[in-house]
């Protein structure tokens, strides 16, 4: 299965230092162009150290940077019209319709357009939880990226939070 990657994601995973959570992907993610302008350009130019672990992502192929072409989609076409959506997350649906992949993105306008575009979706906390599931992360490890993740300011709810607690501790 392929995935694609919004900003979010990737800048709450580098910001817990937890990027190793998508290595357990069945495949590199991608990140559309927008995507990394947004993240690693941008935020390297203002001093971020999130943007560079991302960079160094990419440079050690953990990541893969694609071109969107929306020229001749339909649902590009859409979603660009969508008044909730940048640019990077019409990109991130665009591409992961084109390429029968997920979107990993955590903003409710992004993943309520990708449900009516029939486009699979899956959030931050997901990679956490598949990544302790599957054992590259040990429970208390998925619980401190969790944190970490809060603590730099990843807006989760507290029943939200409580459920990923909870299923965290379900793998023990």
């Amino acid at each position: 299965m392929s995935w694609v990657f919004d900003a979010t994601p990737l800048i709450y995973l580098a910001k817990a230092e937890r990027l190793d959570a998508i290595e357990t992907l069945d495949e590199p993610p991608v990140v559309p162009e927008a995507v990394y302008r947004e993240v690693v350009t941008t935020g390297v130019g203002r001093g971020y150290d999130d943007a560079r672990r991302i960079e160094r992502a990419v440079e050690d192929g953990l990541v893969d940077v694609v071109a969107v072409d929306t020229d001749d989609s339909p649902v590009a076409t859409r979603l660009a019209r969508h008044p909730g959506l940048s640019d990077a997350d019409a990109a991130v649906l665009a591409c992961a319709d084109a390429r029968d992949a997920v979107g990993v993105m955590d903003e409710s306008a992004g993943r309520s357009a990708a449900e009516v575009e029939d486009i699979e979706t899956r959030g931050t906390a997901y990679l956490v939880l598949a990544a302790v599931k599957d054992g590259a992360l040990s429970t208390a490890g998925g619980r401190d990226a969790i944190d970490a993740m809060i603590d730099h300011g990843w807006d989760v709810a507290p029943d939200v939070y409580t459920k990923i607690v909870g299923k965290l501790e379900s793998f023990e």
